[in-house]
C-alpha cells in the first residue's frame, strides 16, 4: 500500500467513525437503536447525499478501486464477523424450553407465513422483482423468503428491556420465538449462499442442509463442553480482560475461516460461536459486557456506515416496490407470529403485541441484504427496499408494542376496580 493510500485509508475510517458516532448519538436521544443512525450516516456519506452534492470530493474520499478500498473492506468484513458474534450472544437456547407450545406455534408460523409470502411472490410475480427473478428464480425466492421471515434478535431484546417486558411471559415467548426464527433463517441463508461458493453450485440441497445442520450441531456441542473451561482459563490464567478478548477474537476468526473453507459463509460461523459461548456467559457477567463493548464500539459502526455507501437511496428508491415489500413483511410476520400466539392461548391483544414485537428486522435484515448484494443475488433496487423495510419495521415495533401493552394493562385495571368496589359494598 502506497503512502497516499495509507493516508486515504485512515481518512476514510476516521470520517466513517465520526459520522457513525454523531448520527448514532442523535438516534439514541430519539430513543431509537444507534445502528439506525449509523446506517443513515452512511447514506449521508454515500452517493445519495455526499455523492450528489460533491461528486468529485466523494470519488476522491471513497474511490471504487485501489489499495485503500481493499483495506477498508477487510476491516469492514471483520466488523461484520464481530457484530454477528455479538448477535449470537443474545440467543438464549434456554428460552426454547420454556412455554414450549406458545414458542413452537409462534416461531413456526412466524417464519412459515412470511417465508411463503416472499417465496411465492418471486415465483408467481417475477415482474415485481426484476431481472434477478428470471435469471436466478429459485435462489432469489429462497432469499426473499428468508429476508421476510427473519427477526432482529438484538433489536427485539433491547425493545423488551426498555419496556421492562423481557422477564414477562410475553417477552420470554417473543425472545424464544425470535431465537428459533433466527437459527432457522440463518441456516437457510447459509444454504442459499452455499450455491455461490466456487465448486458448490451443483451440490445437492440435502447435502448442503446436512452440512449446515452438522456444522451448527458440532459448534454448539463444543460450546457446551468446552465453553466454560475456556472462559475460566481466560479469566484466571490470562490477563483480564485482554486475555478473554484475545481468545474470543481468535475463536471467531478461526471458525469463520473454517466456515468459508467448507463452503458456508463466515458470518454463519461467527454467529454460531456467539450462540455457543453465550450459553456459558451469565446475562450480567462482566465478561459479557466486555465482549459486547469490544464488538460494538469500533468495528460494528464501520460496517453499518458502509451499508449506506453501497447504493443511491434516491435513484434506486421505487416507492411502489418498497410499499409492497413492507406490506408483505408486516402482514407475514405480524399475521404469522400473532396467529401462532393466539392459537397457543393468548388473547388477541397479546397476540398482536407478540406479532409487532417479532416484526422488527433491524440490523439482521441489513446484513442479509448487504451480503446478498455483494454476491449479486439482488440488485440495488431490491437492496434499498429491504433496507427501508428493516428501518420501518424496527421503528414501528417499539411504539406499537408499548401501546398494545399499555392498553392491556389499563383494561386489566378497569376490570379489577369494579370487582373490588362490589365486594366492598357486599361486606
Amino acid at each position: 500500500m502506497k503512502h497516499y493510500d495509507v493516508i486515504l485509508f485512515f481518512l476514510q475510517v476516521g470520517v466513517m467513525l465520526a459520522v457513525a458516532l454523531v448520527c448514532g448519538q442523535v438516534m439514541r436521544k430519539l430513543r431509537q437503536p444507534m445502528v439506525f443512525g449509523e446506517l443513515l450516516g452512511g447514506i449521508v456519506l454515500g452517493p445519495t447525499v455526499f455523492g450528489a452534492l460533491a461528486p468529485h470530493a466523494h470519488v476522491w474520499l471513497f474511490p471504487t478501486a485501489g489499495a485503500s478500498i481493499i483495506g477498508r473492506e477487510a476491516v469492514i468484513k471483520i466488523g461484520l464477523l464481530f457484530f454477528m458474534f455479538a448477535a449470537g450472544l443474545e440467543v438464549n437456547l434456554r428460552y426454547l424450553r420454556q412455554r414450549a407450545l406458545s414458542v413452537a406455534c409462534t416461531g413456526i408460523l412466524g417464519i412459515v407465513v412470511p417465508f411463503g409470502l416472499g417465496f411465492g411472490s418471486v415465483l408467481y410475480l417475477p415482474a415485481l422483482w426484476g431481472l434477478q427473478a428470471h435469471n436466478q428464480a429459485l435462489l432469489l425466492a429462497l432469499f426473499v423468503g428468508v429476508a421476510l421471515s427473519i427477526s432482529a434478535l438484538p433489536v427485539i431484546a433491547r425493545i423488551l428491556m426498555d419496556l421492562v417486558l423481557i422477564k414477562e411471559e410475553m417477552g420470554v415467548i417473543v425472545l424464544a420465538a425470535a431465537t428459533m426464527d433466527d437459527l432457522i433463517g440463518w441456516s437457510l441463508f447459509a444454504l442459499v449462499l452455499n450455491a455461490f461458493v466456487p465448486g458448490n453450485a451443483d451440490s445437492s440441497l440435502w447435502g448442503t442442509l446436512g452440512l449446515v445442520v452438522g456444522f451448527a450441531a458440532l459448534l454448539l456441542s463444543l460450546g457446551r463442553l468446552l465453553g466454560q473451561p475456556i472462559l475460566q482459563w481466560s479469566q484466571f490464567g490470562l490477563a483480564w480482560p485482554s486475555g478473554l478478548i484475545g481468545v474470543i477474537a481468535v475463536l471467531v476468526l478461526a471458525v469463520a475461516a473454517l466456515a468459508e473453507a467448507i463452503g458456508l459463509h463466515a458470518v454463519f460461523g461467527a454467529f454460531l460461536v456467539g450462540v455457543a459461548l453465550g450459553q456459558r456467559l451469565e446475562e450480567d457477567n462482566y465478561a459479557s459486557r466486555v465482549i459486547h463493548q469490544f464488538a460494538l464500539s469500533f468495528f460494528t459502526p464501520l460496517y453499518f456506515v458502509s451499508i449506506g455507501l453501497k447504493a443511491d437511496f434516491v435513484v434506486h428508491f421505487d416507492v411502489l416496490f418498497v410499499l409492497v415489500v413492507l406490506c408483505m413483511a408486516c402482514v407475514g410476520k405480524i399475521g404469522g407470529a400473532g396467529l401462532g400466539a393466539w392459537l397457543s392461548g393468548m388473547t388477541l391483544r397479546e397476540a398482536l403485541a407478540v406479532g409487532f414485537g417479532m416484526n422488527a428486522r433491524g440490523a439482521m435484515e441489513m446484513i442479509l441484504a448487504s451480503i446478498a448484494l455483494e454476491y449479486r443475488l439482488i440488485d440495488q433496487r431490491i437492496f434499498v427496499a429491504l433496507i427501508t423495510m428493516a428501518l420501518v419495521t424496527s421503528i414501528l415495533s417499539g411504539p406499537m408494542l408499548q401501546r398494545l401493552m399499555q392498553k392491556k394493562t389499563a383494561s386489566s385495571l378497569a376490570q379489577r376496580v369494579p370487582m373490588s368496589q362490589g365486594s366492598g359494598k357486599g361486606v
